[in-house]
């Protein structure tokens, strides 16, 4: 039988909303997967997900290990590889083309060393110096002074270490001679010389002798002795992750990034 016009007509309508049916599903269900937010495509804040290498100076080791399980957390689909050690070390690895997304350096002389090597460096934190002793400070170390004294066992950062400069501007600025008996590759070095009693005191940031102040007393520095360390944080050009490099720095200098570090005992940038 021959239909006519119109019933042609309606049975082609037919055919179509037949064929669009299992179409609109399918697009239903893609919909779905994407506004799910798979840890592939992306994270909830909406910065993209990536595995991400961050060199960072020594004295932020606990702080960022920290900051590092708050940002995963917030940020699913993103992990964090961190790689610590002193400033003219993470400058080195950066210079010698060693992978990585972000560097965070513990002064701004080093990162100034790799400019053509980053993005624009924005302070995420301060420190300040104090003095590390045994725990119950059984020397009675009550100033910068008291580490002239030839008996007593001192440690300090190597001069190339931002915390050795630091530690050599204060006790220059004082007049004050001291002579190490040894000087270590970065600052946590030598907080763990005045941990394990192989040093009777040395000059470290706030922030370390806090993190260990169940082994170590930590002798203040009046501020103006002291000296003012400031915390660079830039993503790497040769990063294959830029855009969740970015967004990590960022978070640094975020409410939720800035209480943490300042719950740590950094000071705001």
């Amino acid at each position: 039988m021959t239909l006519a016009p119109a019933g042609r007509r309606t049975a082609a309508a037919v055919l179509t909303a037949a064929l669009l049916v299992p179409l609109a599903a399918c697009g239903s269900d893609d919909t779905k997967k994407d506004t799910g937010g798979s840890p592939a495509s992306g994270s909830a804040s909406g910065a993209p997900a990536a595995n991400l290498t961050v060199l960072a100076a020594a004295s932020l080791t606990d702080v960022f290990k920290k900051a590092g399980a708050a940002y995963e957390k917030s940020h699913p689909g993103t992990k964090l590889t961190f790689s610590f050690a002193g400033s003219q070390e993470l400058v080195a690895q950066v210079s010698q083309g060693s992978p990585a997304d972000v560097l965070v350096t513990a002064d701004t002389k080093s990162m100034d060393k790799v400019r053509a090597d980053t993005g624009t460096p924005a302070i995420i934190a301060k420190n300040r110096l104090v003095i590390a002793t045994g725990e119950g400070n059984p020397h009675k170390v009550d100033d910068l002074r008291d580490l002239a004294d030839t008996k007593l066992k001192v440690v300090l950062a190597a001069p190339e270490v931002p915390a050795g400069k630091y530690s050599k501007q204060i006790l220059d600025k004082q007049k004050i001679a001291v002579k190490p008996v040894s000087q270590e590759p970065n600052v946590r070095a030598v907080l763990s010389k005045v941990e394990l009693g192989e040093a009777d005191a040395g000059l470290v940031y706030r922030t370390d002798a806090e993190s260990a102040k169940d082994k170590v007393d930590a002798v203040e520095i009046p501020d103006d002795q002291n000296a003012v360390a400031q915390y660079p944080a830039a993503t790497l050009k040769e990063s294959k992750n830029a855009e969740a490099a970015t967004a990590f720095v960022a978070w640094l200098s975020s409410p939720e990034g800035q209480k943490i570090l300042q719950d740590a005992g950094f000071q705001k940038p």
